[in-house]
């Protein structure tokens, strides 16, 4: 029986689906074998020896020590593409909101609250919130995962000449965005763009990658869209640029103390992933992930080993996690003690490894000596 730490309210279309007679969900557990969360933070948390797995209901995962898991033969797993949808939506509407001053027509229209005269004084008053049209203006998207080519194709629908910028381009990439999408550079983006939509993952390098500099660069009265990380955006810069009208609105999913009540920066709550069918993607994707490599040992959409998975047949099989670790050291090892590898599959990411084994024998013979092995991090016979 396996155990299941929940550190967030999953979603029951996940939780469902772990087989009752394999499967123990619990809220406290001081041996899980797998934990399923949403936005808890794992960082001061110890990780118990019996953890295997860990599965993120979402696609960010900074709120998982990733290193450390790794180190401790921790798989952890993400949902990447599950919330797209809710999270494009958002997006699409964000370039409305960006445009109209819509929010700042409506707060004003609340302000009215009590006063005489309503009808008069909104249409004496709607003139403030003048906003362009999208239609034929240009928006660039920086990053082409799921969300981001999401929002290029459906701008293509709405009439918006869409430029789009990813780091790395390959055929699934290409496949995937309409035909009259233009694949550009940053700078390019930067420069001719009426509206840019930020869909990048946080790293040292994308760090502040608007900046003082970036905003010197950019089209007059620019509106950027953030559904990515707050700190992509050096806020300090991006507010002298509100202010001298070089940016002329910024939308924000993850507004920090620093943004409030800044005229034209909307900020919306975290909202992207925030429908109900997005938690159920979500909570579906990460509960069978788990369980495939639990029961399996296949991993899928791991974000510290490399994705390895070998059909199942119901042979007994092997499993090594390693870091800096020989292949040949391991197929000896399980030689030396007298089985027989009947298949196998080796992947790498970085420095990390996997290794899935399957064995003729209906017993394996004792695997306890593979922990002695340089590299190992963690080993499992299934």
């Amino acid at each position: 029986m396996y155990k299941i730490l929940t550190l967030n309210k999953i979603s029951s279309i996940g939780t469902d689906c772990l087989c009752p007679d394999k499967y123990t969900i619990v809220n406290e557990e001081a041996s899980p074998d797998g934990i399923l969360l949403r936005s808890a933070s794992m960082h001061e948390m110890e990780l118990p020896e019996s953890l295997k797995a860990v599965a993120r209901a979402g696609a960010g995962v900074n709120n998982i020590p990733l290193d450390k898991c790794a180190d401790q033969g921790i798989v952890v797993f993400n949902t990447p593409g599950a919330n797209a949808n809710a999270v494009k939506e958002l997006v699409l509407c964000s370039i409305f909101l960006a445009s109209r001053k819509i929010v700042q027509g409506i707060n004003w229209t609340q302000s009215l609250n009590g006063q005489e005269g309503v009808a008069k004084l909104v249409e004496k008053g709607k003139g403030d919130f003048v906003g362009p049209e999208i239609k034929g203006k240009k928006l660039g998207v920086i990053g082409l995962g799921a969300i981001g080519t999401l929002v290029a194709n459906d701008a293509v629908h709405l009439g918006m000449e869409v430029y789009a910028y990813n780091r790395t381009l390959n055929a699934n990439v290409g496949l995937k965005l309409n035909p009259q999408i233009h694949l550009t550079d940053i700078e390019t983006i930067v420069k001719t763009c009426d509206y840019i939509s930020l869909h990048i993952a946080l790293t040292p390098e994308t760090k502040h990658m608007f900046n003082a500099d970036t905003f010197n660069k950019v089209k007059k009265g620019v509106r950027i869209l953030n559904f990515s990380r707050n700190e992509l955006v050096d806020n300090e810069a991006l507010k002298k640029a509100l202010e001298d009208n070089t940016v002329s609105s910024y939308v924000i999913d993850f507004p920090t103390e620093d943004v409030l009540g800044v005229d034209n920066i909307i900020t919306i709550p975290h909202l992207g992933a925030s429908t109900p069918e997005s938690e159920d993607n979500c909570a579906y994707m990460a509960a069978t992930q788990i369980a495939e490599y639990l029961e399996k040992g296949n991993i899928v959409n791991s974000v510290n080993y490399p994705d390895c998975s070998m059909a199942y047949t119901g042979n007994k099989r092997i499993c090594v996690l390693g870091k800096g670790l020989s292949v040949d050291s391991i197929t000896s090892f399980v030689k030396e003690t007298g089985n027989t590898i009947s298949a196998m599959v080796n992947a790498s990411k970085g420095e990390y490894s996997y290794t899935i084994i399957d064995v003729s024998e209906n017993e394996v013979k004792d695997m306890s000596g593979l922990k002695n092995i340089a590299g190992v991090t963690g080993y499992r016979v299934i």
